[in-house]
């Protein structure tokens, strides 16, 4: 059965190491659940720098926006630290979430019981934690405009602007609302409404949608910093949390390393509803690329194939193979199979990329 198209953008690093897993993975759903996938590969980041001299394409780039689902590797390296700031091979990853429109940023973060001890909390602070930010992507500071550095009484002065509109707000406040829904059906919203504007109109656009669509979600708010420190004293109190740009950036990885390694957290950007139904749609490991271990087979490709996961679950409406394929990285992890970036005993040798991979393709044999 053919269930749609995917485009596997693999970048730099560690990125081709880890997507080549994911690409053993969608094969074994071609295989053995008869679930086919029109796959796609381009190059984005350094790689397509080095081979047409811009971080992205434009036919890369139509690709993206025809497809149902993009799987984004990482990109980066101090090879790329000398090009100007216009074509930085994260341009390229900018380029894709601005033109697709990705406002909704998804950033799981669940505590594996069998790595609960690797976070730097207790173990009953994480153990069991399953929350999900939700991060508005496309607006906000990053965004704002006027920005940039100026002449001003003689000395040079640094200004970014945060702004966001009413709909902007709304748009993600419902993709937060829609995800407790299927969740536990609660939302924190985080802002700063006691210093900024910004947060003043976040906070109320926020209760308005929750008001008049969502009455059934239990919504409180939250000053950002306040949740900062909440993230780390007690996370389990968290269900959804919808934040702005910044303090989503800043926030999620707060909450990443509660779960003990980079190498473990996937995450989804999404859009608008396609023709199909479908949302635009880009899925990336948090991690980055990784260039000191690139090519020496000690990437964890954990957090790539869970963002694979995610596709399955937001962009191809298969909720079940995305629980099977997680449940499946959870056993390996129960029996002890560990990379380098997860191991804490001496003696033990670490798995290797493929022989992750391996191990994960034999759980998901034998969940048949």
């Amino acid at each position: 059965m053919s269930v749609g198209s995917i485009l596997i953008l693999p970048g730099d690093g560690i990125g081709p190491e880890a997507m080549a897993e994911v690409r053993r993975i969608i094969d074994w759903y071609g295989d053995k659940r008869g679930l086919a996938f029109d796959v796609s590969e381009d190059l984005v980041g350094g790689a397509a720098y080095d081979a047409h001299g811009t971080p992205l394409t434009d036919a890369a780039m139509d690709k993206a926006q025809s497809v149902d689902a993009v799987l984004f590797g990482a990109v980066g390296g101090p090879k790329y630290d000398t090009l100007d700031f216009s074509v930085k091979p994260e341009r390229g990853l900018l380029r894709l979430r601005k033109e697709m429109d990705l406002f909704a940023n998804l950033r799981p973060a669940q505590c594996f019981d069998a790595l609960a001890d690797f976070s730097s909390l207790k173990r009953d602070v994480v153990a069991g934690l399953d929350i999900m930010i939700v991060r508005e992507l496309t607006s906000g500071i990053y965004y704002g405009e006027p920005r940039g550095i100026f002449e001003e009484n003689g000395e040079r002065v640094g200004i970014n602007t945060q702004r966001y509109t009413e709909s902007e707000i709304a748009r993600v406040a419902r993709s937060a609302f829609e995800l407790a829904r299927k969740r536990a059906g609660k939302v924190c919203s985080m802002d700063k409404a006691n210093v900024m504007e910004s947060g003043i109109l976040w906070r109320e656009v926020v209760q308005t949608v929750h008001d008049e669509e969502y009455p059934d979600i239990e919504l409180s708010h939250m000053y950002a910093d306040a949740g900062g420190m909440q993230l780390t004293r007690w996370p389990k109190q968290f269900d959804v949390i919808v934040t702005d740009n910044l303090f989503g950036d800043l926030l999620s990885d707060v909450a990443a390393m509660l779960t003990g390694s980079l190498g473990m957290l996937p995450s989804a950007s999404l859009g608008a509803p396609m023709a199909n139904g479908r949302p635009k749609a880009l899925y990336e490991p948090v991690h980055g690329s990784a260039p000191d271990i690139a090519g020496q087979g000690k990437a964890n490709p954990i957090a790539t194939i869970l963002s694979f996961a995610m596709a399955l679950r937001y962009s191809f409406d298969l909720g079940d193979e995305a629980d099977r394929l997680e449940k499946a990285v959870e056993k390996v992890l129960a029996d002890g199979v560990r990379t380098a970036d997860l191991l804490n005993e001496e003696g033990k040798m670490p798995a290797t990329t493929s022989q992750m991979g391996d191990a994960i393709l034999a759980a998901l044999d034998a969940s048949l």
